[in-house]
């Protein structure tokens, strides 16, 4: 029989320590010949990426040992720091952001030399000897008011397998991203950007031809805009030489082929195939084989779930698979296979392999070893409810769920408000242990898709342009008066978190509505001025769209800016912060923390020396659940059923 306790005072067997510990980031599968890699991020050792061979016998080995850190910076959130070619593996270290190469029973060496220059999105073309990349050049820098003073050159470069110095092929753009070689080699196509675009706003997609020694023939730009109406994602080709892409130009992310008129689209539909390109190496389809009437496999996503499918370009048609996972991502396929990260509700993210003509799925590896009894674990439930200017909104709701636990008949629970980085992201409709760490507890989560969110086309992602501070607070304060007016929380006990650009959702909502009575800000913005004045290049101009081009619209920046309004301020906070973090520097976390001290309100203030944007390291991730949740019991007035470590609040009796 359940024990009768207060909401937030429940015993939960999904801890901190399990959750910090026992789990690992996975990401970009490579497939070469028989083998598969992928990559691990290990908590458990300080956040160290690690490249992860698995053989058909099923063997798996680490490819990069201690302290080597398969982890490039290129755009700063990296992603595609590693290729591999018959057992070669190249890879970025980051450390010194070098090249290394690990031949199959060696040590890892060193590929490029000591220098100020980055390296992502590799491939290996062995006809001519050479490493295509997306190289960061710390070297020189560009003056132009695209770029920025003293931003670094972004361009595709060239590296001899031997080893050598990266030489500099195409340089013309801000961005570029996704290199293809055509089937024959005698192609090379990628993506380009510039300032003030992000990716998901106006891309272009390039081919050149390729000349004996790897340098490039008149690129030409096939398909894309360059005035931000039209974003191509994940450039491949067919096996017919035939290049294919992911554009918005309906207003949803769907495939094209770029034939020699124009781009023909390959199955039209109301849903996204692709996603914003945050990091390098993404990947949402895949070619099954054969030419350019072969089958596709894909990822695309409605109403905020993804789905995998089977596209026939010749009829136009997708087959859904019927599959247990809601989150995908890192497609890729050869052999009969598909092989992906998926996720589902109730089960963590793992790299699966999928039989394209039985469509039996295996699990190769799982991101946790974690053991939860489905009475400990809340299903997200989708909601749209109403938001301002008639719209709606999309959020999970997560319920409290706890088999040995109810609660007293007439108590509502608390909720805790998830806020979304990016802004430009959304929340997966995955299992996540850290919501369940609240839900288990007697915390309602609600993890808010506002506005600005992806997976629901390109109308919807355009919400916050020039609205950002607006739309996504808006959204969340209402998806909150949406469930206490269902009777479903306690509207005395609203508290919202969030990180990046999730926490100044957060300090947003706290200083400009009273709808929240608590907040939890992880390296959250607090002052947009200092951000546009103090960012690295590659979100230099995010702001231009999200706000208004600075200094122009500087009033718009002061406007907006958390730290301006700190008299608004009425709610305690706790602001947790990477002391390394050069995408939102401490200073932005320390000027709210000082408001919070001089206004009397109650304060909590965690930092963490060697983290960044975001926390890597198993204490630092256990640490920060832990204070938060001993933050909310203290403020909203509940007992925890286990001790935790206490954190110091100022201001606080």
């Amino acid at each position: 029989m359940a024990q009768v306790a207060p909401f937030g005072s429940w015993k939960s067997p999904i801890s901190s320590d399990l959750i910090a510990a026992g789990s690992v980031g996975l990401g970009q599968i490579i497939l070469d010949g028989d083998d598969v890699y992928w990559i691990e991020a290990r908590s458990a050792e300080a956040g160290r990426v690690v490249i992860v061979r698995r053989t058909p016998d099923g063997r798996i080995e680490d490819v990069n040992p201690p302290p080597f850190n398969a982890r490039t910076r290129v755009h700063e959130y990296g992603g595609g720091g590693f290729a591999v070619d018959h057992g070669t593996v190249y890879f970025a270290n980051y450390a010194d952001q070098r090249l290394y190469k690990v031949e199959p029973g060696s040590v890892p060496s060193p590929l490029t030399p000591e220098g100020a220059w980055r390296y992502a999105d590799l491939l290996v073309d062995r006809s001519r000897g050479l490493i295509y990349c997306v190289c960061e050049d710390h070297t020189s820098t560009t003056t132009t008011a695209n770029g920025g003073q003293g931003s670094p050159v972004n361009g595709i470069a060239s590296i001899p397998l031997a080893g050598g110095s990266p030489r500099m092929l195409a340089a013309h753009h801000d961005f570029c991203s996704s290199i293809r070689l055509s089937p024959d080699g005698a192609r090379l196509a990628w993506l380009c950007w510039d300032h003030p675009n992000m990716p998901w706003d106006g891309t272009q997609l390039y081919v050149a031809r390729i000349r004996n020694d790897g340098s490039l023939q008149a690129p030409t730009a096939v398909a894309g805009d360059a005035t931000g109406e039209e974003s191509i994602f994940q450039p491949e080709w067919a096996a017919d030489g035939v290049p294919t892409f992911v554009s918005d130009r309906t207003g949803w992310w769907n495939l094209y082929h770029a034939g020699s008129g124009a781009a023909e689209p390959i199955c039209p539909k109301a849903a996204e195939f692709g996603m914003p390109q945050w990091v390098f190496g993404m990947s949402t389809y895949a070619f099954t084989g054969g030419e350019r009437g072969s089958t596709i496999v894909c990822a695309y996503c409605e109403v905020g779930t993804w789905r995998l499918g089977i596209i026939d370009p010749s009829k136009a048609t997708l087959e859904p698979l019927e599959l247990p996972y809601t989150s995908i991502s890192g497609l890729r396929a050869a052999g009969g296979s598909a092989y992906f990260v998926g996720a589902s509700p109730t089960e963590p993210a793992a790299i699966v392999r999928l039989d394209l003509g039985t469509h039996e799925v295996e699990v190769l590896r799982r991101s946790s070893d974690i053991a939860i009894d489905l009475g400990y674990v809340s299903t997200p439930q989708p909601i749209e409810f109403p938001t301002d200017k008639g719209r709606t909104a999309h959020g999970l709701f997560y319920p409290p769920q706890n088999a040995d636990f109810a609660s007293p008949v007439e108590e509502r629970p608390p909720l805790l408000v998830m806020s979304h980085g990016g802004p430009t992201s959304a929340s997966q409709h995955a299992f996540r242990p850290s919501i369940q760490y609240w839900t288990s507890r007697g915390i309602a989560v609600l993890d808010v898709n506002y506005g600005g969110s992806t997976g629901y086309g390109r109308a919807y992602r355009s919400r916050l342009n020039g609205e950002w501070g607006i739309v996504d607070v808006g959204d969340c304060a209402n998806g909150a008066r949406y469930l206490v007016e269902q009777g479903l929380v306690d509207g005395a006990r609203l508290a919202i978190t969030g990180g990046s650009a999730g926490g100044y959702t957060t300090l947003t909502a706290l200083t400009s509505t009273n709808v929240f009575a608590a907040g939890a800000s992880h390296y959250g913005v607090s002052d947009l001025e200092a951000l546009a004045l103090d960012t690295h290049k590659f979100e230099s101009r995010y702001l231009d769209r999200l706000i208004g081009p600075y200094p122009e619209r500087r009033d718009l920046y002061v406007e907006r800016s958390p730290i301006n309004h700190t008299d608004r301020l009425s709610s305690p906070m706790i602001v947790l912060q990477g002391l390394e973090d050069k995408i939102v520097p401490p200073n932005q976390a320390e000027m709210m923390v000082e408001a919070l001290r001089k206004k009397g309100l109650p304060v909590a203030y965690i930092t963490f020396e060697g983290e960044q944007h975001g926390f890597r390291r198993a204490e630092n991730i256990k640490r920060a659940l832990d204070a938060e949740l001993y933050f909310y019991s203290r403020i909203f007035g509940f007992e925890l059923a286990e001790p935790v470590d206490p954190v110091p609040i100022e201001n606080f009796n």
